[in-house]
């Protein structure tokens, strides 16, 4: 009987543009895949890369491209780097890139990367999402109220019953 060999979860490297939730609201969320020189997967592999201020656009062609995102040239590599800041094709069905074409020409909608990770077959896969900007007010009202639920949970934490044998109660 063939024994069955755990995955390591280094091969599972994920890189994420965490700016990407305080700035937007997330509607829709797609997995793509990314068409990468041999240099750009090794460098994901080591997780030198930077999604922020990427994006991701729509040609008139039907096809999608990542521009922005920062993947750092390959160290060992010889002259046969590749340039950290190129534009990449995302991979999508026709029906996806049509759902998405229709929903960006909407008013205020884009569409931003949210991380970029290998899957368990270790394809290079982006995580993007169709949002629309948060105004500033919205991000005040989410941080207060991340501020909230953390101060009822240390709260809670801390609460015991005095003279019980409970040592927490959970909520």
């Amino acid at each position: 009987m063939a024994v069955k060999k755990k995955k390591d979860d280094n091969n599972n490297v994920r890189i994420s543009n965490k700016k990407a939730y305080h700035n937007f609201e997330l509607v829709e969320k797609f997995e793509a895949g990314v068409s990468l020189l041999g240099t750009e997967v090794k460098s994901l592999r080591a997780g030198m890369a930077d999604l922020n201020g990427s994006y991701a656009r729509l040609d008139n062609n039907g096809e999608c491209w990542l521009v922005g995102a920062s993947i750092t040239q390959y160290d060992k590599a010889s002259y046969d780097n590749h340039e950290p800041l190129r534009k990449r094709k995302l991979l999508l069905h026709s029906a996806e890139l049509k759902k998405i074409r229709v929903k960006l020409e909407q008013r205020g909608f884009t569409l931003v990367p949210l991380k970029i990770y290998f899957n368990s077959r270790g394809l290079a896969k982006v995580e993007i999402a169709l949002a629309r900007g948060k105004r500033q007010f919205d991000k005040r009202q989410n941080l207060a109220a991340k501020q909230q639920k953390r101060d009822v949970d240390r709260s809670m934490k801390n609460y015991t019953l005095k003279g019980s044998k409970c040592p927490r109660i959970k909520p």
